[in-house]
């Protein structure tokens, strides 16, 4: 009789032999190791990625992904919710009463046991209704210039500036206002004439800067009146020949 070798060492041996094709070996329990798990290539996108929309506005986001059978969807916001849609391969979710001038918002899909995520930004702003610059009253030996910028929002991102002649002569932000509401906002400001302001264009500006997005908007230019600076150039003259003559004598 042969000699009869043990399975075990059969094995082994077709193993290491060169011409035998590869053997899974058995595992501890007796079946074949587990192969390692792959990680699964999908994609996650929320859109649109950037929205503008006025106070108190609502707005659809739509969460897709490349994943057949996702096992679940979820959106992350700060923002109150409304109704929630969903087909094959998307779920699109309302978000109601947005006030807030700045939101992230992210969307994550589970896919095989892997979570992967989008995210989007949602902005609350309207530009200013109008700016408007009053003719300018000249009191005192100056002009008040006063600005008027109505229906505005986010007020605390508002920059308001006045420009004679091409050339900025005041500037204020209002970053000390935190109210949720579009508002109104007048600046007052006096200005000494001179007479090089004759003739002199004089403007009014309002800049929202929202992180890069940047909302202009500038009133229809008012003229200094000539009677001040004539106003100031006799009390100036006049000043002048006050002195000579106390000098003279």
């Amino acid at each position: 009789m042969g000699t009869q070798l043990p399975l075990s060492l059969l094995l082994l041996l077709a193993v290491a032999h060169p011409g035998c094709p590869a053997i899974p070996l058995p595992g501890p329990g007796g079946s074949p190791p587990t192969p390692p798990a792959t990680s699964v290539a999908f994609w996650v996108r929320l859109s649109p990625e950037s929205v503008a929309v006025s106070p108190g506005a609502s707005v659809w986001l739509n969460c897709s992904s490349s994943c057949p059978l996702p096992e679940s969807t979820s959106l992350h916001t700060q923002l109150r919710r409304g109704r929630k849609l969903s087909g094959p391969g998307w779920v699109s979710y309302q978000l109601l009463d947005v006030r807030a001038w700045s939101s992230d918002v992210s969307c994550f899909v589970t896919c095989a046991g892997q979570t992967r995520g989008a995210k989007a930004r949602v902005t609350a702003y309207k530009a200013p209704r109008s700016v408007i610059l009053e003719p300018p009253e000249f009191r005192g030996g100056e002009y008040k210039l006063r600005c008027h910028v109505t229906h505005v929002f986010p007020v605390g991102w508002l920059v308001v500036t006045l420009r004679r002649g091409g050339r900025v002569i005041y500037s204020e932000s209002l970053d000390r206002f935190t109210g949720l509401d579009p508002a109104n906002v007048t600046l007052t400001y006096p200005l000494r004439s001179r007479p090089a302001d004759l003739w002199l264009p004089v403007t009014c500006h309002a800049r929202l800067n929202l992180d890069g997005l940047v909302v202009h908007t500038s009133s229809a230019p008012v003229m200094l009146k000539a009677l001040g600076i004539l106003l100031v150039l006799g009390a100036t003259y006049l000043c002048k020949y006050l002195a000579m003559g106390a000098r003279a004598s």
